[in-house]
């Protein structure tokens, strides 16, 4: 199964938070799939912690490295992504995740996240 980590999955994972649930991390762990973090996930993330409303103790190099470690792949973004994004409808604006829609639709991966406004749109939801 291939799984397309948001923002929040692929901190919580890497910090061990305990809000990620234990079929998830399971899931995510698990070497028989292959799991992903969007591009735009790390723009998030250096987005939130210069504003300030994220508080993560690495830099994205390190991140990076991080992410690398634990088996994880960055998905870039392509013209097909942003393809889709210009047809994809609007239950919510966050141009982040609905970046990440995209990518999982165009992609076929599940989309493993507790975003309440994924399961509206195509791709599947783990959670």
């Amino acid at each position: 199964m291939a799984l397309l980590l948001d923002t929040h999955a692929l901190i919580w994972f890497i910090t061990d938070d305990a809000n990620l649930p234990g079929k998830v991390r399971r899931s995510i762990s698990d070497m028989n799939n292959r799991c992903f973090v969007s591009i735009v996930s790390l723009w998030e993330i250096a987005v939130k912690k210069s504003l300030g409303k994220l508080q993560l103790d690495m830099t994205i190099g390190q991140l990076s490295k991080v992410i690398a470690r634990s088996g994880i792949g960055i998905l870039q973004i392509s013209p097909a992504h942003i393809s889709w994004l210009s047809t994809l409808e609007f239950h919510h604006r966050d141009p982040f995740d609905r970046l990440i829609i995209s990518q999982a639709i165009v992609e076929g991966h599940k989309i493993v996240s507790k975003d309440a406004h994924f399961p509206k749109y195509t791709p599947e939801v783990m959670w």
